[in-house]
């Protein structure tokens, strides 16, 4: 798979594509942290108190009590008894599945989860079996197939990347054995959805101790890492049996002191969540009235599947026109189309979502 085309971004909702500057919908730095003055002053700071690099792992000579710091601040974040950092969101997964290999009988995968979760899946040395796509009755008629002495992994997203839908937790849990475990990787619904805008089980009011979640800091967050959040004996199987957790370089202190302050601007200033929330909300009622349905929740992620080759080319076209540069995506395994994610931020402005808006329904009338 080719790499995209480098882009520059020269404003925190814009880019450079070919000479032009085009309004950017593409990543998903939901708060446009990672260019904060508060976040990027604890970064300077981080390096000129820290350094760049421990340049080993924690468990050797590579600790420091930054780690610990924001460790015990993700876990506060989340209404967690503990948390585990590594050095990306996609390795989170593989950490926290390398802990309990031959622990279960079992694996349920979402049939579109993230490759991550499909990568950490084949650590488990179970039976892997797929699910319908945010299917309950689904999983319900595979978990009944397993037998009663069967312990069971699902694993699942929290929030879907290809158009902001949403796993119904609560129905997995419902049907899931005592015996069980709920895996979500919650990237793109941390920080961005609930109440209080931590993630995706808060939509839904969840706090079981059979759910274990995985962060990237990459996305709500700004900056970069992963972390594995649940209970303690979780936490501690993670730090003593997961070969990336023991072997791997945590990520370099200045981007652990600036994720400090992310989170802590994202704990205290409401602000940032009334804005995504209020932004999220003008562009998802313009495309319904303009006749493109849409996931029904507060997901900041608006995701168009075009049908053919032939769809995808004429939406892009139409974006550029408008000074929009299109986002699409082509995953291994994804669409056969590609899909275009737009990830709405709180910096966005009225006239660039109502721009999104109309150059969307324009290509769409014309399918």
């Amino acid at each position: 798979m080719p790499l995209s085309e480098p882009l520059q971004q020269t404003g925190r909702t814009s880019v450079l594509h070919r000479g032009r500057k085009l309004t950017y919908f593409g990543g998903c730095d939901y708060f446009r942290l990672a260019s904060h003055p508060e976040v990027l002053r604890a970064l300077r700071e981080g390096l000129k108190e820290c350094g760049l690099n421990v340049a080993a792992s924690r468990t050797t000579t590579g600790n420091h009590k930054l780690f610990g710091q924001l460790e015990r601040t993700l876990a506060k974040f989340f209404r967690a008894e503990r948390a585990a950092l590594v050095s990306s969101g996609y390795a989170a997964n593989l950490a926290f599945t390398q802990s309990i290999t031959g622990k279960f009988t079992h694996a349920l995968l979402d049939e579109r989860a993230h490759g991550s979760l499909r990568d950490a899946s084949e650590l488990l040395r179970c039976r892997v079996i797929p699910f319908r796509h945010r299917d309950a009755g689904d999983l319900r008629r595979q978990l009944r197939k397993l037998g009663r002495i069967a312990r069971p992994l699902v694993m699942t997203d929290g929030m879907f990347a290809h158009d902001g839908s949403l796993a119904p937790l609560d129905g997995y849990l419902d049907v899931l054995p005592r015996r069980g475990m709920l895996l979500v990787d919650d990237a793109h619904g941390a920080g961005t959805l609930g109440k209080t805008g931590r993630d995706t089980p808060e939509v839904f009011s969840l706090r079981d101790p059979r759910l274990v979640q995985t962060f990237s800091l990459s996305k709500a967050f700004g900056v970069y890492g992963g972390a594995v959040v649940g209970g303690a004996s979780v936490v501690e199987k993670i730090q003593n049996s997961s070969r990336i957790f023991i072997g791997n370089t945590p990520p370099p202190l200045p981007l652990v002191n600036a994720v400090l302050k992310s989170v802590e601007l994202l704990r205290t200033d409401r602000l940032f969540r009334r804005q995504l929330r209020s932004k999220t909300t003008r562009i998802k009622t313009a495309l319904r009235a303009g006749g493109i349905a849409l996931a029904e929740n507060d997901s900041p992620v608006v995701g168009i599947i075009p049908a053919t080759a032939k769809m995808a080319a004429h939406i892009s076209r139409q974006l550029l026109q408008a000074g929009i540069f299109p986002p699409l995506i082509r995953y291994g395994g994804g669409t056969p189309h590609g899909f275009f994610r737009f990830a709405i931020s709180s910096e966005h402005t009225p006239t660039q979502l109502d721009t999104l808006a109309g150059a969307l329904i324009a290509a769409h009338g014309k399918r």
